[in-house]
């Protein structure tokens, strides 16, 4: 097959699809690049359906460090490990994307795998991976309902810019992507800065017509290189179906009904009617075709209430939350806690504060960065009443995490109001419906708890919906058979002032314009009493930090100080680690910030190392300690770490002969600056008053009166920029991470 291309302009760059000539034993490839970023998306089905009870669809985005010319830093390992977050959060942004528009008929294994071969630093690999998946379903012949396009929003002085570089993403609001048919939103996944939901709902709009001429050059490009569609027979047996519905409808919805509500004996009830309906039909379907058969008569009667009536499976209106409640402060030791629980969902979460030099380092092919905040989301199986398998977190448990992660973010302080790093997790212990909102509920109330000076308090919500033909009906707060049986989960986040993140998920061939809109306005009212309720467990943060959590000072000193606070060979600060115990952090731009458990401690660092940089004047007077005796004179002690020398000549207004004669090692003696040289080396006097007559102007020094001093200065500083190193790290051992 000869190789085929599609190019078209996008926000004044041009992006091309190309088809043809790389991976041809795929299903169907599609190598995509937009200014110098380039992927390449393969699509492979297999030949047989699955046996599994649900459509087996992975998307796999991978990223090695030699697309942007880079080799892993570890000494030992340089092949790239297992995916990283990020590259987990890629992929399941795409396959959100591209799952609704798949039969339900069809059950054959399809992997999607999505390689990024050169990055640019300029255009996101995310969204030239998503049009090169779009391309490379639609071109295929599995029977994919595409294609999709997507764009990613952010702002710039106030206005949207569609697919903003990443010089750009640094000032903006917003960012906000966006995957659609012609007509209708299939995902939404958002961070934003308190953005009110009549901008959101704008910037939503917008990229809907953004991706209409996308979409028009993958149809384009699909005339000339796709190939024929498998048909999907519809595989539902209405015979078993009809036949069940006939006889148990009643049975199984009063059934179902009490088990969702968590009846006592409805379990046993439950099973009880699944053996004997197996039984009645054992020599023609199995057993999990009879359990299906009962829940999908189960969800379309509770659509159908929904529907008719406006009541939903446990009474509630349409708009109505379940019971909230709140705590904090739930555990004795840990530096903030909370539980947030919402009908029979619970979240404990609990935060952990740090110093700065525990900040997270993440690698990629871009290039290395730094990260403050963390959340982390993990859900055992006994939050469900099941068994199952404990340890590395799954991609549900990631993406969950980091939608908490981006909630807060916003209204995370700055490391210059807070320094310090903070780490969040949600334990989730009951789960039944929305852990993912419980969890940013629950994070709020812990960083209050922390003492962490949000900005502003951030609650969330998930609303789902349920359709038939043009109606459609929303639910706030939806339960976990309302997700299951519905046709979407839209989580929103916010303050009250406006969103800050949302997570779309659907099961519908895509949302039109209105049902966002309301959406955001029932979404909006929920927030608002979920906000109320927390603000009554905890109206502000708290004023201090826990006793149990690092004290953190910052100071900030001129660059060129800070060989002298280092010391030769790091002498100086290793001092200051071993007198006091605090974890002691030295930045290029001449911030220190210094971490402790003991406040007097980190005091007693924060003043020795202000008393090393400090400007010493002519004229001044200290009281100091003798450190040692040369020929000459007397070095004394007059700041930490910072030494003069009080010269024969000024020791007494008698001639002295040797130092010890006056004063001996240890001694704390007074003493005057007479002199800061050119080389801005101390003199002192010991003489004062009438005494200071006879003091007399020290001779030039001999080299063989030299100091036998170090001032510092910045060729005494380990690992600077010319090393290699961008910070300067002392830990005390009981500080360190690998204790």
């Amino acid at each position: 097959m000869k190789k085929i291309t599609q190019t078209i302009t996008i926000a004044d760059r041009p992006f091309t699809f190309e088809t043809g000539e790389l991976a041809p034993q795929a299903e169907s490839a599609v190598y995509a690049r937009y200014g110098d970023t380039v992927v390449l998306a393969t699509v492979a089905v297999s030949k047989q359906d699955s046996d599994r009870g649900y459509f087996p669809l992975s998307v796999e985005f991978t990223e090695k460090l030699y697309a942007g010319g880079r080799i892993k830093g570890s000494r030992w390992v340089k092949r790239e490990g297992r995916p990283s977050d990020d590259l987990i959060l890629k992929a399941r942004l795409i396959d959100r994307s591209i799952r609704p528009l798949f039969p339900k008929a069809f059950k054959k294994d399809v992997q999607v795998i999505v390689t990024v071969l050169s990055v640019d630093r300029e255009n996101d690999s995310d969204m030239v991976g998503m049009l090169a998946v779009s391309a490379a379903l639609y071109l295929s012949s599995i029977p994919w309902n595409g294609p999709i396009a997507s764009v990613r929003m952010g702002t710039a002085n106030g206005n949207f810019v569609v697919n903003p570089t990443n010089a750009e993403m640094e000032f903006s609001d917003l960012d906000l992507v966006v995957s659609s048919s012609k007509e209708k939103v299939v995902m939404i996944e958002a961070g934003a800065n308190q953005i009110p939901e009549e901008k959101m709902f704008s910037a939503i709009k917008m990229a809907l017509d953004e991706t209409k001429p996308i979409i028009a050059v993958i149809e384009e490009l699909q005339k000339k290189a796709g190939k024929k569609k498998q048909v999907v027979p519809e595989k539902r047996d209405h015979k078993l179906f009809d036949a069940i519905k006939k006889s148990h409808k009643k049975e199984i919805v009063e059934t179902l009904t009490a088990r969702t509500l968590k009846k006592e004996g409805a379990y046993e009830k439950h099973m009880q009617l699944i053996t004997e309906l197996s039984k009645a039909y054992e020599e023609v379907y199995s057993t999990s075709e009879v359990i299906g058969v009962l829940d999908e008569i189960f969800e379309e009667n509770m659509r159908e209430i929904i529907l008719k009536t406006g009541k939903r499976v446990d009474g509630r209106g349409l708009k109505d939350l379940r019971p909230l409640s709140g705590r904090v402060s739930v555990l004795p030791r840990t530096h903030g806690s909370a539980i947030f629980q919402r009908g029979d969902t619970q979240a404990l979460t609990i935060t952990t504060l740090a110093p700065p030099s525990l900040e997270m380092w993440l690698e990629s092919a871009e290039g290395e960065e730094t990260k403050r905040y963390m959340h982390h989301y993990n859900m055992p199986p006994f939050s469900v009443g099941e068994t199952g398998r404990v340890g590395y977190p799954g991609r549900r448990e990631i993406g969950h995490g980091a939608l908490a992660e981006r909630a807060l973010e916003p209204v995370i302080p700055t490391e210059e109001e807070f320094p310090y790093t903070i780490h969040v997790v949600s334990e989730i212990l009951s789960s039944n419906g929305s852990t993912s909102m419980a969890s940013t509920c629950g994070s709020t109330l812990s960083l209050m708890d922390a003492g962490v000076p949000i900005k502003a308090p951030v609650g969330g919500i998930s609303t789902g919906l349920v359709t038939q033909g043009e109606k459609f009906v929303l639910l706030t707060d939806i339960m976990g058979v309302e997700d299951f049986g519905g046709d979407m989960d839209f989580k929103v986040a916010g303050t009250k002032e406006g969103i800050t993140a949302i997570q779309l998920d659907i099961k519908i061939d895509g949302l039109t314009l209105p049902m966002i809109k309301d959406t955001f306005a029932q979404s909006y009212e929920a927030r608002l009493k979920i906000l109320d309720m927390m603000n009554s467990v905890i109206p502000s943060t708290r004023t201090a930090v826990s006793e149990y959590a690092p004290k953190v000072e910052t100071v900030t000193i001129d660059v060129e100080k800070i060989g002298e606070v280092i010391g030769p060979g790091g002498r100086m600060i290793k001092s200051i680690i071993a007198e006091t115990g605090c974890d002691i952090n030295v930045e290029d731009d001449g911030v220190v910030t210094i971490a402790g458990l003991d406040t007097a401690k980190v005091q007693t660092a924060v003043d020795w190392i202000k008393g090393i940089v400090r400007e010493v004047k002519e004229g001044e007077v200290f009281e100091g300690e003798v450190k040692r005796l040369m020929s000459f004179g007397a070095f004394v002690e007059i700041l930490p770490g910072k030494e003069g020398l009080v010269h024969l000549s000024k020791m007494s207004t008698e001639f002295v002969e040797k130092p010890e004669d006056v004063v001996s090692v240890g001694q704390t003696v007074r003493v005057r600056v007479v002199e800061i040289d050119q080389r801005k080396r101390i003199n002192l006097s010991m003489l004062f008053g009438e005494d200071t007559k006879s003091e007399r102007r020290d001779r030039p020094r001999l080299s063989s009166q030299r100091d036998d001093r170090s001032r510092g200065g910045r060729g005494d500083r380990q690992g600077d920029h010319r090393g290699g190193y961008s910070k300067q790290r002392y830990q005390h051992p009981h500080l360190r991470e690998d204790r």
